[in-house]
């Protein structure tokens, strides 16, 4: 969505208020030069018509409406949507209206501490407005907040479970899409500055366990399963002792120790029917079908 139309198609409902002003806005949401003049303390030299005439306000308006009209060739706006000024003649609204980067660049124009004022007033509009609406944080934001807990997290699953705990907790929320958009930098602050109670397990840990004095039968038995794990041929193996001898056996896919869960289900199938629904047989039955369509 280009400038003109963020300005136009969504006016907002929230008055823009500076000092003891409240500042007036057209049908399609631009904002009173007038009024802004007065709350600046209506200088003379100030007057929106002296504004108007700057080279580099002429610039400026030029540029948002070019950069509305190439980004609009498809679609059938009226006049007044590309118009980032309007003039209303008569009535009680009568006067000069302007869009949202026209009235910081006339608050610039008076001075910084009116620049100041303006910037402040709109983010207070716009944050009631978010109270109002009470929006969610977008698919974007969303992402922002899983990579924050990703990274803390360091791959531990229960510190990344911990820490989507405590924020959704602590905002009084199921799940950390409902978050809402006013509380997004307070979240943002949250995640990054919470103090982790799970512990994240470091390289000097992990060499200490390799380190423990395991028999050599485990030891061996690990290795086997560590080369053929690493070699993608199996997945899960049966580990059996028997008088003090430790064995292990890959499972085929499709097994479970001592038994081919496929033939299981397919003998004890029509018993097994009138059982509730497990995935057992959900599984067997898919292990059937991939037999049969070798």
């Amino acid at each position: 969505m280009n400038i003109i139309q963020q300005n136009l198609l969504n006016p907002n409902t929230q008055p823009l208020i500076i000092g003891d002003f409240s500042i007036r806005q057209d049908e399609d949401g631009r904002y009173s030069l007038a009024d802004l003049h007065k709350a600046s303390g209506a200088l003379k030299k100030h007057q929106p018509t002296n504004f108007l005439r700057v080279e580099q306000t002429r610039e400026l308006i030029t540029e948002i409406e070019n950069s509305s009209n190439l980004q609009s060739l498809d679609i059938d706006h009226s006049s007044n949507m590309r118009s980032a000024v309007k003039v209303i003649n008569g009535g009680n609204n009568r006067g000069t209206y302007v869009v949202k980067e026209l009235v910081y660049s006339y608050a610039m124009w008076i001075s910084a501490k009116f620049h100041l004022m303006v910037i402040r007033a709109y983010d207070a509009m716009v944050m009631q407005r978010k109270i109002n609406d009470r929006q969610s944080i977008s698919p974007e934001q969303q992402a922002l907040l899983h990579e924050i807990v990703a990274r803390r997290s360091k791959g531990e699953r229960k510190i990344f479970a911990e820490m989507w705990s405590r924020h959704n907790r602590h905002f009084n929320i199921a799940k950390y899409s409902q978050l809402l958009d006013i509380h997004f930098p307070e979240a943002i602050h949250y995640l990054e500055t919470m103090e982790l109670k799970a512990k994240i397990e470091t390289k000097v840990e992990k060499q200490e366990v390799k380190a423990l004095p395991y028999p050599k039968e485990v030891i061996q038995v690990a290795q086997q399963i560590s080369r053929e794990f690493n070699n993608s041929r199996y997945d899960s193996w049966h580990v059996s002792a028997r008088d003090g001898v430790l064995t292990a056996m890959p499972l085929p896919h499709g097994f479970y120790p001592t038994m081919d869960i496929g033939e299981f289900t397919k003998r004890f199938d029509s018993v097994l029917d009138l059982l509730y629904g497990t995935d057992t047989l959900s599984v067997g039955r898919h292990f059937l079908r991939e037999r049969r369509n070798k």
